[in-house]
């Protein structure tokens, strides 16, 4: 099999099998196709590639200069593409199997205090109706840990006020219920009652659409960073923080208040729980008093 039919193959397996993104999928397409560049100038089809040849192509990604997040990128690209021809049955064993990754460390998520999150909210100007809009959408990115596509596409009929659920459609389409607390509702219901309004002009096809635009159309992500943006300014927030923040922040509040690990998977809508586990990066000072709480060797315990 040449590179070009086992290129197409995998796109067309991934984009239908793993319904990825376009983003993503483009992604892979790349990385597969640097790799193909080099195995053309040792001659050698994808089928017969060596561990060593994948290796030496490794060595000179490493050698221009891309960051360790990034080939580690391309060789997660990389493995993916030979396991699919592992489950093809077009090899018999994977070259990629024993080659180690880059090293590179976790870099840890801003994370904004419930102070924090509440003066970005206390910038917003409640007299205009934007002001409401953009405090719900704030509420709703903490309180639900959303992804900014999730919150722009999210839906009226996504709202189960009634039994404290919204309905997310995640990455690959995935569908999953999320709980939302009573401040959120709040905010969503003073908005709404202007959303509703005659005031404003709702385009065709954003008329289950939540969150609009002053033209009655759905809100970009571009929109949403720039509203976090200015407002963390105006709050004096100096944390370099994006709307991505406040998911970050839902998730590392629940795992330090002793949330199962496993139900802040279910809430994020994280395929592993590798993925997960970075919210477990709790500060020292909460550690030790965990320990000084809780462990039955404890003064306070013993005390």
């Amino acid at each position: 099999m040449g590179w070009f039919a086992a290129i197409d193959d995998y796109i067309n397996f991934i984009r239908v099998e793993k319904s990825l993104s376009g983003n993503s999928v483009s992604a892979y397409k790349h990385d597969i196709e640097m790799l193909k560049g080099y195995a053309e100038s040792v001659g050698v089809e994808p089928e017969n590639i060596t561990m060593n040849q994948i290796q030496e192509f490794l060595n000179q990604v490493d050698e221009l200069g891309l960051n360790k997040r990034t080939q580690a990128r391309i060789l997660s690209g990389i493995r993916g593409f030979y396991k699919y021809m592992m489950i093809e049955e077009i090899i018999d064993n994977d070259p990629t199997e024993l080659i180690e990754g880059p090293k590179i460390g976790r870099k840890l998520p801003e994370v904004l205090t419930i102070n924090e999150i509440d003066s970005l909210e206390a910038t917003f100007d409640l007299s205009k109706p934007e002001g409401q809009r953009n405090k719900a959408i704030v509420e709703t990115l903490y309180s639900c840990g959303l992804r900014v596509s999730e919150l722009i596409n999210l839906r009226i009929t996504d709202l189960f006020f009634d039994q404290n659920f919204v309905r997310v459609i995640g990455k690959g389409n995935k569908e999953r219920l999320v709980p939302i607390g009573t401040k959120a509702i709040n905010e969503i219901n003073l908005y709404m009652s202007y959303r509703n309004s005659v005031s404003l002009q709702i385009k065709k096809d954003s008329e289950n659409i939540i969150f609009l635009n002053r033209r009655g159309a759905k809100l970009t992500r571009e929109m949403i960073f720039t509203i976090i943006k200015k407002h963390a300014k105006l709050a004096e927030i100096k944390k370099n923080i994006s709307p991505h923040t406040l998911r970050h922040s839902f998730a590392t509040h629940l795992v330090e208040g002793g949330a199962d690990l496993r139900a802040v998977q279910e809430m994020l809508g994280h395929e592993s729980i590798q993925t997960t586990e970075i919210y477990t990066h709790l500060d020292k000072e909460f550690l030790r008093d965990t320990i000084l709480r809780f462990h039955p060797r404890s003064d306070k315990q013993n005390g």
